[in-house]
């Protein structure tokens, strides 16, 4: 079955930084376009990042110039390298992928103090 399993959030100060990692199993990683979402209390989750099976990738305006997203298929990970903290970026992070439905890990806390 398909597992997303992130990992690598935690409570950072403003403009520091955060990796964040998911381990995807149960479906051909490498064919697959890749993203992480964020839900702040309160409000809905929204895209940050995706990635496509060739490395195309795409940002939301928020993060672009912070935030990198990478891929490797050989380990089944996708990655979310987070630069210059905001306490804006406060949310719960979410690793995604879309097959026939889509799937959802469970989520890692990242916490920006000011």
């Amino acid at each position: 079955q398909v597992q997303l399993v992130e990992s690598g959030g935690g409570l950072v100060q403003a403009g520091g930084s955060l990796g964040l990692s998911c381990a995807a199993s149960g479906f051909i990683f490498s064919a697959n376009v890749m993203g992480w979402y964020r839900q702040a209390p309160g409000k809905q989750r929204e895209l940050v990042a995706r990635i496509f099976s060739r490395g195309i990738t795409y940002y939301a305006d928020s993060v672009k110039g912070r935030f990198t997203i990478s891929r490797d298929d050989a380990k089944n990970t996708v990655h979310l390298q987070m630069n210059s903290l905001k306490p804006e970026d406060t949310a719960v992070y979410y690793c995604n992928v879309e097959l026939t439905r889509i799937y959802w890990g469970r989520g890692t806390q990242v916490t920006v103090s000011s």
